[in-house]
């Protein structure tokens, strides 16, 4: 099989980038889903993705967002089969995504969304040295909570390639963090388990495993990432650390709640009628 990662010859790069960034800006503040972006990048080259999304979330900070983490994606083994890639993806988490002091998940906002349940790393210290490994990047971990993200593309029908999906920052969406903060020398991320409720009814389940292995190495290969990309991982920061089991729809009105063990608890999120912006 060929290595999707390798670049996909483009005559103009910058019109390619600046032409697929219109087209998923347009989408979210038309609410109208667009055609994939493959067509302009390639199936395949994630240069040029990760270019598209570095516009995409320039435009949105120069309109008055603030970075506060990063989300991890495709970091299940069954989702890259489906893409059709060996490795995860990474979107930036800004503050207006955040929608845990929210009464209700703005369904108003959202096009296609669907939620999976996480556990949310908070660092304490910075992630950019070159010597990093396991040991660093648990010490680096001030707490954890339970974490909902709920994903969501700008893509019509979630006909999405990687090049898609990462353009569009990972597929992101909002965020709701649970409430019970847990230090990182009092569980173990590889060992919780877990189950998602939609409106009382199980609907999915899996543990730690399900995310390459332990939720810290994911969190290990971001942070490697995120150096060779020039911009380390920092204190304060939240990181979504990948899926825990499969994700779900969740249409307006809906409750999800997902409960975890080692002592995270519980994080629930009510998505408000369609009628309702939020």
């Amino acid at each position: 099989m060929t290595d999707v990662w390798e670049p996909t010859a483009v005559a103009d790069p910058g019109t390619a980038v600046a032409e697929a960034a219109a087209r998923l800006a347009r989408a979210a503040r038309d609410h109208r889903p667009c055609a994939p972006v493959r067509d302009l990048l390639g199936p395949a080259d994630i240069g040029l993705a990760y270019a598209v999304q570095r516009r995409v979330v320039g435009d949105r900070i120069a309109a008055g967002a603030r970075v506060v983490g990063r989300k991890i994606g495709l970091t299940s083994e069954a989702v890259q089969r489906q893409v059709g890639v060996d490795r995860p993806d990474f979107g930036v988490l800004l503050d207006d995504m955040d929608v845990s002091a929210l009464p209700a998940v703005p369904s108003g906002r959202l096009l296609q969304p669907r939620a999976e349940a996480e556990i949310a790393f908070v660092l304490a210290a910075d992630l950019d040295t070159d010597d990093l490994d396991l040991a660093r990047v648990r010490s680096a971990v001030g707490h954890a909570v339970a974490a909902l993200e709920i994903v969501d593309s700008r893509v019509a029908g979630w006909d999405i390639a990687i090049s898609d999906t990462v353009a569009d920052n990972a597929s992101s969406g909002l965020f709701v963090l649970g409430r019970q903060a847990v230090g990182i020398d009092e569980f173990e991320p590889r060992d919780v388990a877990m189950r998602m409720y939609a409106d009382g009814v199980p609907v999915s389940e899996g543990d730690g495993t399900a995310c390459l292995g332990d939720p810290l190495a994911a969190l290990l290969w971001l942070a490697r990432t995120a150096r060779e990309f020039g911009d380390p991982l920092r204190a304060g920061q939240v990181v979504l650390s990948g899926a825990l089991g499969p994700l779900v729809p969740t249409p307006p009105g809906i409750t999800v709640e997902a409960e975890m063990t080692g002592g995270l608890g519980s994080v629930t999120a009510t998505f408000s009628p369609k009628d309702q912006e939020g």
